[in-house]
């Protein structure tokens, strides 16, 4: 069984515990050591969690499978209808379980209600930067997302992420 909950600055250690188990997997075969090692520490440090959480207002959810905490999104309100899913991230054993379908089904949701309580736009983007040698990237197709452009982004110590940029229409 599937369930969230929004997470709250009481849970950046539970993100950083899932996410240090998750990134090695993710992107060993994607990028350096060394660049991984760089962008978990620019990430996904306490401080820099608590910032996303408290002056960017990204929204958390984590995702549970049988009660067991195995996946989290990260939604980043851009304004004007704008949202950017940060981190989707699930741990492998649970790949091929509808994990990553519920995460963005439920992310989705999360920012229809956002929108209808707000009483803001009704014309909403979801978009995400996704690695162009990430495989996620068929999933995000088959999930609706659509590549409208790429990105070079460079991120300090000669270090890039070399993204599609996907888009949803809700």
């Amino acid at each position: 069984m599937l369930t969230f909950r929004e997470a709250t600055l009481q849970d950046v250690e539970l993100i950083r515990s899932l996410a240090d188990g998750l990134w090695q997997e993710t992107y060993a075969s994607i990028l350096s050591p060394e660049q991984i090692d760089y962008m978990f520490d620019m990430m996904y440090s306490h401080t820099n969690l608590t910032e996303q959480m408290c002056q960017k207002h990204h929204q958390f959810l984590i995702i549970y499978r049988n009660d067991v905490p195995c996946a989290y999104i990260s939604i980043e309100p851009l304004g004007q209808g704008r949202y950017n899913f940060q981190k989707i991230y699930a741990r492998r054993e649970v790949h091929g379980c509808g994990v990553g379908r519920y995460m963005i089904e439920q992310g989705v949701e999360w920012i229809r209600r956002r929108e209808a309580s707000m009483q803001l736009c009704n014309n909403i983007v979801v978009e995400l930067f996704v690695n162009r040698s990430n495989p996620a990237v068929d999933f995000y197709r088959h999930m609706g997302f659509v590549i409208v452009d790429t990105r070079d982004h460079h991120i300090g110590n000669d270090f890039y992420m070399n993204d599609y940029i996907m888009e949803y229409r809700v």
